[in-house]
């Protein structure tokens, strides 16, 4: 297992944003980019391109790319090494524990559903959680943009899930170039879902994935080349590793020792076992995928701190389960009937946690 970090990982990275501005910090900074923030800068962007670990870098892009000859160092993702985690990390300068955003499928204990948080659906159904956002409801938090408008900076969130919702690569570069070519010292933070997207579909290693990785790296040092007085940051909220499949269903001994359905993520699995019927869980789950994930209890989950260090929010422990299962090699385990996908992540492999920290534009 390659453990989070999290004096080093992607978490900080807000915090040494909101130092930078003079904003009171809700975590611990991230070095490299404290040192980086030490010269002043007219413009702070941070492009994060989904599922852009390092591993993947190396293994798609050359040598003497851009990509590469501008990494920087190499840092962590958080645990659950996934996009609903560690973007609102990104967003917030949170922990997973702190913000309570876990993975693709959450249990809500308030209204005792499994929800796919970032569709607000009931986990597996594609039916309505609730007549409002039940992530936003229960686990509201305030990211880094809000907090430097609110003390009188300029900050922008660029991404498809943001208005006015640019649908393209090219339009999330527009918009950088634009707000990076206004008057006055600020902060723009951008988000793009490649190449997650492509690796999800066709796997590491297909054409696809090197056609769209070296879309992204020439668009980008263009991006870099037209920027002025602009320390660009290029980085990821996780890694990607291509994977086996199996289906919990296929496996009534487990799920009949389990109170739900698994949720979080096929490569994190958070169980909930019937009363009675934990030992049994344990010793099934283990003959069955000892080999290939850890089953931790609750308590070592919490012990050893793994989904973060802060104060943890008060719904936290309600909804982390019983026993975590983590994948420590390639096999993801689906709960739901959705299709296997080729290349996956959220668990605690060393492709699926680091991740670049890629920088343009710094002032000697």
């Amino acid at each position: 297992m390659v453990l989070p970090d999290y004096k080093n990982s992607i978490a900080n990275m807000p915090n040494s944003v909101l130092k930078y501005f003079g904003v009171e910090t809700v975590g611990d900074t991230l070095p490299v980019f404290d040192g980086l923030l030490q010269k002043q800068y007219k413009n702070v962007v941070v492009l994060l391109l989904d599922g852009l670990g390092v591993s993947t870098i190396c293994e798609h892009l050359k040598e003497d790319g851009s990509f590469r000859t501008h990494l920087k160092c190499e840092y962590s993702s958080t645990f659950l090494s996934t996009t609903v985690a560690a973007t609102t990390s990104a967003l917030s300068g949170l922990q997973p524990c702190e913000h309570a955003w876990l993975g693709w499928d959450c249990y809500y204990p308030q209204i005792d559903k499994t929800v796919t948080v970032f569709l607000n659906t009931v986990t597996g159904t594609g039916e309505p959680a609730a007549d409002y956002n039940v992530a936003t409801k229960f686990t509201p938090y305030v990211n880094v943009i809000e907090r430097l408008n609110k003390a009188g900076h300029k900050a922008y969130a660029v991404s498809p899930f943001a208005a006015p919702n640019p649908q393209s690569f090219e339009e999330i570069i527009s918009h950088i170039k634009k707000h990076c070519s206004e008057p006055g010292q600020k902060y723009i933070y951008a988000y793009w879902p490649s190449p997650d997207d492509v690796l999800h579909q066709f796997g590491g290693g297909s054409k696809e994935v090197f056609d769209n990785m070296k879309y992204l790296e020439d668009k980008v040092s263009d991006l870099a080349g037209d920027l002025e007085d602009t320390l660009l940051v290029v980085t990821a909220d996780h890694g990607h590793i291509n994977s086996d499949s199996a289906f919990i269903r296929d496996y009534p001994d487990i799920t009949e020792c389990l109170e739900r359905i698994p949720s979080f993520e096929p490569r994190a699995l958070n169980l909930f076992a019937k009363k009675g019927m934990e030992k049994d869980l344990e010793e099934r789950f283990n003959s069955r995928f000892g080999d290939k994930f850890v089953l931790m209890p609750k308590e070592e989950v919490l012990e050893r701190k793994l989904l973060g260090t802060g104060k943890e929010h008060p719904l936290f422990r309600g909804m982390v389960g019983d026993y975590l299962a983590i994948a420590v090699s390639d096999l993801s385990i689906y709960y739901t009937d959705e299709p296997a996908l080729k290349s996956v992540h959220a668990g605690m492999t060393k492709e699926e946690m680091t991740i670049p920290f890629i920088v343009y534009g710094e002032k000697q």
